[in-house]
C-alpha cells in the first residue's frame, strides 16, 4: 500500500490514503493541501474513520473547506477546497 497524490485535472487533485492509521491521513492531507493553490479541489480517499475527526478539525483550523463527504463500502471520500 502506498500513498497515491495525482493531479487528475487542472486545479483537481486525487489523495489517496487509504491503508493507512491516525496520524498519517491528516499528515498526507496536510501536505497536499499545501502543495495546492486556493480554490484548488482535493478528493481525498481514506477508509480509518477515525482520521476523518483530525482532518475535519484540521480543515476547520485552516479556512479549508470540506464541500461533500461520501461513504462507498468502509472508504471515505471527501472533496475538499483549498482556501
Amino acid at each position: 500500500m502506498a500513498m497515491k497524490f495525482e493531479k487528475k485535472d487542472n486545479g483537481s487533485y486525487l489523495l489517496d490514503v487509504k491503508g493507512y492509521v491516525c496520524p498519517h491521513p491528516q499528515i498526507y492531507t496536510k501536505k497536499a493541501l499545501e502543495k495546492l493553490e486556493p480554490g484548488d479541489m482535493l478528493e481525498l480517499i481514506f477508509d480509518n474513520p477515525s482520521s476523518g475527526e483530525s482532518i475535519s478539525l484540521m480543515c476547520d483550523n485552516s479556512g479549508d473547506e470540506i464541500l461533500n463527504q461520501r461513504q462507498e463500502g468502509g472508504q471515505f471520500i471527501w472533496d475538499i477546497q483549498k482556501a
